[in-house]
């Protein structure tokens, strides 16, 4: 079984654009879910007072850290700038997940629970829709429709053994973040999540899946838009195009003498 990483060791990155009223609540549940982890707020200059209540909760609570940028520059920026503050300091395991209640904190243990040191059990671990046990819950038709669909030409695209590849709730083993380059990572919107499962994989770490569910927001707006899956589209065509060609080129050199 793979063995739990040390929790003061876990860093929790929460990226924020006019999060004000889902931030102090998804604070208070993750940190009674896991209480020895740290928090990380990125925020891109919410005009709404994100960043500004952030600062105030952090004050009270020093595990609560927040990390200001002045534009919003994207998802895949966001969480680069925050996971680049984490390997600067002593972190063994960085997550990710949304600031919206659309992943359920008390899910965070479990996920923990299953990365592996080095050596044992994942380095990895991506809370799954798209697994047995997993589910969306208020989902409109057309939303669910869209992940599936991008899920599975990606898994195709790709030919990566992931069924959730999208997932924006996930954990990494301090050196699968050291390892994939986050300097060169352009990706924005959530194909910044496909890219850095694809990267993980490609340098040969173990991605996992394990069930969640997955729950609509119930405040705020989504920040999905046309631009978002487009950059998706495009760029996981060009990926797997690129990766049909490595394949051809390498067949084509095994027939040569």
């Amino acid at each position: 079984m793979a063995r739990q990483a040390p929790a003061e060791k876990v860093l929790v990155v929460i990226p924020t654009y006019d999060e004000r009223e889902n931030l102090e609540p998804i604070v208070r549940r993750l940190f009674n879910a896991l209480p020895a982890a740290n928090v990380l707020v990125v925020d891109d200059g919410s005009p709404d007072g994100t960043g500004e209540l952030a600062d105030r909760l952090a004050a009270s609570d020093d595990r609560l850290h927040v990390l200001h940028r002045t534009e919003k520059a994207g998802l895949g920026a966001a969480y680069v700038a925050g996971f680049e503050w984490a390997l600067a300091r002593d972190y063994s395991a960085i997550m990710e997940m949304d600031a919206d209640g659309s992943h359920a904190p008390e899910d965070l243990p479990r996920l923990v629970g299953m990365l592996g040191d080095s050596g044992t059990g994942a380095d990895v671990v991506l809370g799954s829709r798209y697994v047995t046990g997993g589910r969306t819950v208020n989902w409109p038709w057309y939303r669910e429709f869209l992940s599936r669909g991008a899920n599975v030409y990606s898994k195709l695209a790709l030919g990566v053994p992931i069924n959730d590849i999208t997932s924006g709730y996930r954990v990494y083993r301090r050196e699968v973040l050291e390892t994939v380059q986050l300097h060169n990572i352009a990706s924005q919107g959530y194909c910044f999540q496909v890219d850095l499962a694809w990267r993980s994989v490609e340098a040969g770490f173990t991605v996992v899946e394990v069930p969640i569910t997955f729950v609509e927001r119930e405040l705020g707006a989504s920040k999905m838009d046309a631009e978002v899956v487009r950059e998706a589209l495009l760029r996981v065509t060009k990926w797997g195009l690129r990766r049909r060609g490595g394949q051809a080129a390498g067949a084509l050199r095994s027939l040569l003498p």
